[in-house]
């Protein structure tokens, strides 16, 4: 019984240790959109919604905010987005924090970007 007990807590103890193997994340390249870059809503912004088929589930009669076209911006700002501050806007710190859809980092230096340059309807 000894011995059997023994070879069980070895085995136990050999399959705790070694099959919880993770691979670590690469760390990820922060993307840096260059200072003079003018970030438009209707041809940098909107599109990451489509892209990212946003508008799947945040349509009129789906999850707010609206996201349709035509209607987005007016249903982010202010309620969403707090021109001048990404790290106070929802939009921003849901998608980087939460990694909502996977927005890419690119995309999200978009919309930061465009946030604290004053989020402008352009």
């Amino acid at each position: 019984m000894k011995k059997l007990l023994q070879i069980v807590l070895v085995n136990s103890l050999a399959l705790f240790f070694f099959s919880c193997y993770y691979n670590e994340l690469p760390e990820e390249v922060e993307v840096v959109i260059p200072p003079d870059t003018v970030v438009s809503f209707a041809d940098d912004i909107a599109p990451i919604f489509a892209t990212y088929n946003c508008t799947q589930c945040h349509k009129p009669s789906g999850q707010s905010p609206d996201l349709s076209v035509g209607t987005a911006y007016n249903a982010l700002v202010p309620s969403y987005v707090k021109a001048g501050s990404s790290g106070t806007s929802t939009l921003y710190t849901f998608l980087a924090i939460n990694g909502h859809r996977n927005v890419d980092s690119e995309s999200l230096a978009l919309i930061k970007k465009w946030i604290d340059d004053g989020a402008a309807n352009n």
